[in-house]
């Protein structure tokens, strides 16, 4: 099955929801340094594309990705607007075009997460670097006490869940993607509820 909806589409973020937004893009912005002039891409960015607003006046260019957008991000002219599936709409992206992509809590939704990864190696340029966060085996009980017991986030982001990935579970994924093993760099945060990975293309070959 096909998602239908972009996460914030047909809900409200609840205030748990709001603060793993604003840990995810407290550690983006550590990790990926200066938007202004890149060529940037957000993949499976949410219906609002909430990070993403907060850099479009300053990058080059952007590319937001997910099943369903904002009719006002689909009317930004300094926005590519991609609706479809990961990781066939991005097939039309130009290999080496992009500078920073993010992939935020988007792989444990996908059914091809291998697939998605090699896209994502395709697309970036050469010193460019992409950004993963996924929940751990850890995070996959908090999120389903919260969603299932308690209420506060929404149970059918839960249901979508295919796979969970300590570091040690994601790190292969990154590597058969594409990704050398000395260009990326795999940590737990949000107390061990989430991996993030730092994964990067070398600016000139390696001999």
């Amino acid at each position: 099955m096909v998602r239908e909806a972009a996460y914030g589409q047909d809900h409200d973020l609840t205030a748990i929801d709001r603060l793993g937004v604003w840990l995810s893009s407290v550690m983006i912005r550590r990790r990926a340094g200066t938007f202004a002039g890149k060529r940037v891409a957000d993949l499976g960015c949410g219906y609002e594309a909430s990070f993403s607003r907060t850099v479009r006046g300053e990058v080059a260019s952007l590319v937001l990705a997910d099943v369903a957008l904002a009719d006002d991000l689909k009317a930004d002219e300094r926005v590519t607007a991609i609706e479809g599936p990961l990781p066939s709409s991005l097939a039309a992206v130009p290999s080496g075009s992009l500078d920073i992509v993010l992939c935020v809590s988007v792989l444990e939704h996908l059914r091809e997460p291998q697939k998605t990864i090699a896209e994502i190696h395709r697309l970036l340029a050469p010193g460019g670097v992409c950004l993963f966060n996924v929940p751990t085996w850890l995070g996959k009980r908090f999120l389903e006490f919260s969603a299932f017991r308690l209420g506060l986030s929404p149970a059918a982001e839960m249901d979508d869940h295919k796979a969970y990935y300590d570091p040690k579970d994601l790190w292969p994924l990154l590597v058969n993607g594409g990704f050398m093993p000395h260009n990326v760099r795999c940590s737990r945060h949000k107390l061990g509820l989430n991996t993030f990975a730092v994964c990067r293309v070398d600016a000139t070959p390696v001999a």
